[in-house]
């Protein structure tokens, strides 16, 4: 096995070893997550806009496409192994449920008595249980994709517990849960062991190099590719940026939720950079020649947001291979506050766009019944992959959480499917 330099024999490590290949480690990591079921079920996932609802905004499986390559690239310029953080971009929303943040905090509330529901706690449990991949063959039981510890590192942004003062969830049109860190948390308490092998040798509660930039990937791909789906389908438009009204509106969610530690007049002065950009569009009228000028201004955007968390890092630590916890990602914050700028822009327009609020409560509605009528019906219905798990529970909180994995695993397509077949 060739493991790639800056990485270490324990980092290529798998719970359950199946012999030698010609590819790097994580290269075969890589393979596992784009082939795996949970990956595809991504296509029909919201990502902000309900899944199939029009033909071009983006769905949870080509942001996550989108993520990877970002992140790859920025990885790479940084000395990380390219494969591992491809890993981490094509797996960091593998446990998202249906309807996007909304259908992550119902679910949340369904499992308040269990231990709750978290999308990168589901993820690890997608990686590591759920997916139909490698058996361990002294217990039979599935461990998942088995990936190496480095990938699951890679993919684990909050590695800590469920915290007992984060609250209830918040509803989706009080704040954009994605960026409320108190409620966030990187496992569930019966996935503690597998957490706490993979993690072995890491700082408590910091995450490697990969894992950042897989982050800030995530943060530059949806920040500017949801601005560029907002703007084709109406829901912004370019005045609203230069609006005394709307600018207010942004520095206050912007600064309220996204960068509390800024003040203010910085994330303004960050949204004034933008505008001024040469290759910031004009005019938007769904022309080919703005489609065009709007795809440069998101690729020219992109392009500066990782350049500069590039340079700064490269200015931290110099020049040499930087890989896992020689290093952290440094992004200015000046580059923050114009991510925040455009974050805050999607949340007010579109997230929060006008009628949201009565569909998000039908989404969350839908998925209480499903999950009460799965419940009820002792789960006669779940899939056959699920069956054994719900048998072995002993508890009824074992037995809830296997339905829980169930409904996540759904897609916006499917859930309103079962809904139908069995709430009727």
């Amino acid at each position: 096995m060739s493991i790639p330099a800056g990485y270490t024999p324990a980092d290529a490590q798998r719970l359950v070893e199946d012999g030698s290949s010609r590819r790097s480690p994580f290269a075969r990591d890589r393979a596992r997550v784009l082939h795996s079921a949970g990956l595809r079920r991504l296509a029909a996932k919201t990502q902000v806009l309900v899944a199939g609802a029009a033909d071009f905004p983006r769905t949870r499986l080509t942001h996550t496409l989108e993520v990877a390559q970002i992140a790859r690239e920025m990885g790479a310029s940084l000395g990380c192994d390219p494969d591992l953080v491809d890993v981490a971009g094509l797996a960091h929303d593998l446990g998202h449920p249906p309807f996007g943040h909304n259908g992550e905090g119902e679910l949340d509330r369904l499992a308040d008595r269990i231990g709750g529901f978290e999308g990168n706690a589901q993820t690890l449990r997608v990686m590591t249980r759920l997916e139909a991949k490698v058996l361990d063959p002294a217990t039979g039981r599935s461990v998942g994709l088995d990936l190496t510890r480095a990938s699951l590192d890679a993919s684990c942004k909050y590695p800590w517990p469920r915290r007992s003062d984060a609250g209830p969830h918040p509803s989706t049109d009080e704040v954009p849960a994605k960026d409320d860190k108190r409620r966030k948390f990187g496992y569930y308490a019966d996935d503690a062991e597998i957490f706490h092998w993979f993690r072995e040798g890491a700082p408590e509660g910091r995450t490697c190099l990969e894992e950042q930039v897989m982050d800030w990937a995530d943060d530059v791909a949806y920040s500017v590719h949801d601005l560029e789906d907002a703007l084709h389908g109406g829901l912004i438009t370019l005045d609203m940026f230069t609006s005394h009204t709307e600018r207010e509106n942004i520095m206050d969610v912007a600064h309220r939720v996204y960068l509390p530690s800024v003040d203010p007049a910085a994330i303004a002065a960050g949204l004034d950079r933008l505008l001024a950009l040469d290759y910031w569009p004009a005019s938007y009228d769904g022309s080919h020649g703005d489609l065009a000028r709007l795809k440069v201004a998101t690729s020219q955007l992109i392009a500066r947001f990782c350049v500069e968390a590039e340079y700064e890092t490269r200015t931290s630590y110099g020049d040499g291979r930087l890989t896992r916890y020689a290093a952290d990602l440094v992004v200015p914050e000046e580059v923050r506050a114009e991510v925040a700028a455009l974050k805050a822009m999607t949340a007010i327009y579109v997230m929060n766009r006008q009628g949201a609020d009565a569909e998000y409560a039908a989404q969350r509605d839908l998925l209480a019944e499903l999950v009460a009528t799965l419940v009820l019906r002792d789960g006669r219905d779940l899939e056959p992959w699920l069956e054994p798990d719900f048998q072995a529970a002993r508890t009824d909180a074992e037995r809830l959480r296997v339905i829980i994995d169930q409904v996540a695993s759904l897609t916006d397509v499917s859930v309103v499917e079962w809904h139908g077949r069995l709430c009727r």
